[in-house]
């Protein structure tokens, strides 16, 4: 048995061009049996592969790995995650984001340091939304809230909530079930995770000052190399069809 990707001629030009990706043809042929052919999905085809241990196979399994890891779609360039900063996060979030394009909503590089600016972006959002911080030591973390962030008397979110830091290598700290202090936010400043007198991270109202302490809500560990930083960026991302 052999495998090629799917080619077919056009009436017209005769020209030769590539199907879809998701498409793989397989030829059979034997001493016994009629040559025939075969058109199946990719994820068939992965799966036939599995069961399969010939070194032939293993250039396969690797192409089609590297289609499950596509990147997700960006509405603008972001300034503060990178491709492989990308390829973590969307990994690690909720089943109900996946596939769908992230669009920026708030970056200080774009509307400026300033906390109402950041709730007025968000104030017709219905969507989840990703916090991204880079700070003066270069260090990348921040949050994924079940909800847009908004002022708010009480907490709010649900257990979807994370933490995320790459410091250096990706760190994802989830809900612990301990309390449900996810998020709640004011004029003078945005607060995640909590409990015994220290939040998870905090954000002052001109998005120059922060801090990430342990906390119960996440059992998390600091998410900076330094308790209290100076922020250099910010950027806000919702996930939405």
């Amino acid at each position: 048995m052999w495998c090629s990707r799917v080619q077919n001629w056009t009436e017209k030009s005769g020209a030769m061009k590539f199907m879809s990706e998701n498409i793989k043809v397989l030829y059979f042929a034997s001493d016994c049996v009629e040559p025939y052919v075969e058109i199946i999905t990719v994820k068939d085809s992965k799966r036939r592969l599995s069961l399969c241990s010939s070194e032939d196979s293993e250039p396969e399994e690797q192409e089609y790995q590297a289609v499950d890891d596509a990147l997700p779609v960006l509405s603008s360039q972001s300034q503060l995650l990178d491709d492989g900063h990308l390829q973590r996060l969307s990994a690690h979030m909720p089943p109900r984001t996946q596939g769908y394009p992230w669009h920026l909503v708030y970056s200080t590089v774009i509307h400026g340091s300033s906390l109402k600016t950041l709730y007025r972006n968000m104030a017709d959002l219905d969507s989840p939304v990703l916090l991204v911080i880079k700070d003066m030591h270069k260090k990348v973390f921040g949050a994924f809230s079940s909800d847009p962030f908004r002022i708010s008397k009480y907490c709010y979110g649900t257990g979807e909530t994370f933490l995320f830091s790459f410091n250096p290598d990706f760190q994802q700290y989830r809900w612990s079930g301990e309390n449900s202090y996810f998020v709640s936010g004011n004029l003078e400043s945005l607060q995640i995770g909590g409990g015994r007198g220290g939040f998870a991270l905090w954000l002052d109202a001109d998005l120059y000052r922060g801090s990430s302490f342990s906390c119960p809500t996440f059992q998390n560990a600091p998410l900076s190399t330094h308790e209290d930083f100076i922020i250099q960026d910010i950027e806000v991302w919702t996930v939405q069809n």
